[in-house]
């Protein structure tokens, strides 16, 4: 019995990691510009995010940490009224600077725009190709 209890405390510690974070109404009109120009964005500052990158000597999973980065910039990029953000440089430590942005609708690429009708979700879009051939599908809530 005491050996099982030592196995899944770990287990349950390290399964908590990602509890809380999650995007909220407002990130969720906060866009990602990974690559692009956005000098003709104004410019809103700068915000620093970060994340348990490891729990004692255990390194958490890259892809995850990356992502509650982006969620955790989105949220707070939606505070200072921003709708775009870009990562200005990589993660490290399991901490990431990115830059907010206000670009406004009229700054979308077509290839970033939702399709279809926001107001009826029954009218399904359909997938769109980027110029790398690789097809894109909206997802439904973010």
């Amino acid at each position: 019995m005491r050996k099982t209890l030592l196995l899944l405390v770990p287990i349950a510690l390290l399964g908590a990691c990602t509890y809380g974070i999650t995007l909220d109404d407002a990130g969720k009109g906060v866009r990602t510009a990974w690559t692009g120009d956005l000098s003709s964005c104004r410019d809103l500052g700068k915000v620093t995010v970060s994340v348990m990158d490891h729990v004692g000597p255990v390194n958490r999973n890259d892809i995850k940490v990356r992502d509650e980065l982006e969620v955790m910039a989105r949220n707070e990029a939606a505070k200072m009224h921003a709708d775009t953000i870009k990562p200005l440089s990589e993660p490290t430590d399991g901490s990431q600077p990115w830059g907010a942005y206000q670009c406004g609708n009229a700054q979308l690429a077509p290839a970033s725009r939702p399709a279809g009708n926001p107001a009826n979700p029954a009218t399904a879009p359909n997938p769109q190709t980027t110029p790398g051939g690789f097809e894109t599908y909206p997802v439904k809530g973010n």
